[in-house]
């Protein structure tokens, strides 16, 4: 059987097969230290599983509505309001087995053949493969870690045509943890004034902020407001990677229609016990939690910094968000994919490549682990880069 033409554009993610291919080797009895994976090391917090055993053993296994309940659709209305200052209705809101459920369906809703859409590079790896696969042409914008990893009004009114339909924001960025300024968003929206263009603002990073203020996009004007829709979820501000809880808003409630015929033709509802316990992640109960695992990022991105900047050929920002480290190692060699093949094989550093996020000469790490694997790792690396140097 061959596959359809649809599903042959598609790519694995290279995040996910270096993941899966450190695990693999450490399975296998090597010493592996993988900075790969997009996950909390932390355990989700107790409160958020008690009440996913409570829903389970009141009996809270049937189906549900395929946008979701009313009561996580009102903990969803709260935090945007609390959290963002947005105001919507249930009407506005779809919840999806994840954000990346959401972007799919989004980009399915209003995707046709031949739509732009904009995409600032580097990227989270879904992005371009997820448009492409409904059709649409992906329009990237170069940004580099000399312009802070952020796009510029004049590159974005450049890089719109009479085709473009959207453009893709991400802020903190995965996989560079830039964040966009208030001012930063307010040039970008007098480029926008007057167009149909959407923006899909990616914001499931918004809680993992350190000295930066995040501002969410669709809280800029009336008119950012009515052209954004705002996804998020649960997997790293609380880390619930598994329980698949993401969600959307916007006020343009025939997108919502669109998105909720095509999950309850393919997915139906989210699991409904994760549905009971996304209530607590939503609530500002949990904000504790989320600041003892600021605390411990914090402490990580800070030794990370200092010290992949003190090996010779090899530069990094300090983010402002998320947890990952953009690496620029263009000095020592701009296959990025090489790079992390060679680093896995010869020290056993699994890293992703910067070209799989569409900027060659980088790569990406996360600090999602334990400061023992981030001081070993780094050590590893040095000596690799090192070792290259010499050759």
């Amino acid at each position: 059987m061959v596959a359809s033409k649809r599903t042959n554009k598609l790519s694995e993610s290279i995040t996910m097969a270096i993941t899966a291919l450190a695990k693999e080797l450490k399975a296998e009895g090597r010493d592996i230290l993988s900075f790969s994976a997009g996950e909390p090391d932390f355990d989700t917090p107790q409160i958020i599983k008690d009440e996913a055993i409570k829903s389970i053993n009141e009996g809270f296994t049937k189906y549900t509505a395929v946008d979701g309940i009313p009561e996580v659709k009102d903990a969803i209305i709260n935090k945007l309001k609390r959290d963002n200052n947005l105001e919507y209705s249930r009407k506005d809101i779809i919840v999806s087995n994840g954000a990346k459920h959401s972007l799919f369906n989004l980009f399915q809703a209003v995707i046709n053949d031949g739509d732009e859409v904009i995409i600032p590079s580097p990227y989270w790896v879904t992005y371009p493969e997820l448009v492409q696969y409904s059709g649409g042409t992906v329009v990237e914008i170069e940004t580099t870690d000399k312009t802070a990893f952020k796009i510029t009004p004049k590159q974005l009114k450049n890089a719109i045509t009479d085709k473009t339909k959207m453009l893709i924001l991400t802020s903190p960025s995965n996989p560079t943890g830039a964040i966009y300024s208030k001012d930063d968003l307010i040039g970008l929206a007098e480029v926008l004034k007057d167009t149909n263009i959407l923006i899909a603002s990616d914001e499931m990073y918004e809680k993992l902020v350190y000295e930066s203020e995040f501002i969410s996009v669709a809280s800029i004007s009336k008119d950012m407001f009515q052209r954004t829709v705002t996804i998020n979820g649960l997997s790293k501000s609380v880390a619930m990677t598994g329980w698949r809880f993401g969600y959307l808003a916007t006020p343009q409630t025939d997108l919502i229609k669109a998105m909720k015929n095509l999950q309850s033709q393919s997915t139906s509802n989210i699991n409904s016990i994760t549905q009971k316990a996304s209530i607590i992640g939503l609530s500002p109960e949990i904000d504790v939690e989320i600041e003892k695992m600021l605390v411990a990022f914090k402490e990580r991105r800070d030794y990370a910094v200092k010290y992949l900047n003190k090996i010779d050929g090899v530069s990094v920002l300090k983010p402002d968000g998320a947890f990952y480290l953009f690496a620029n190692i263009s000095k020592v060699s701009n296959n990025s994919l090489e790079f992390a093949k060679e680093l896995l094989e010869s020290k056993g550093v699994a890293v992703v490549p910067g070209i799989g996020f569409g900027s060659e000469g980088y790569i990406r790490l996360s600090f999602a682990t334990d400061l023992k694997t981030i001081e070993d790792g780094i050590q590893r690396i040095k000596d690799f880069v090192a070792e290259k140097k010499s050759k």
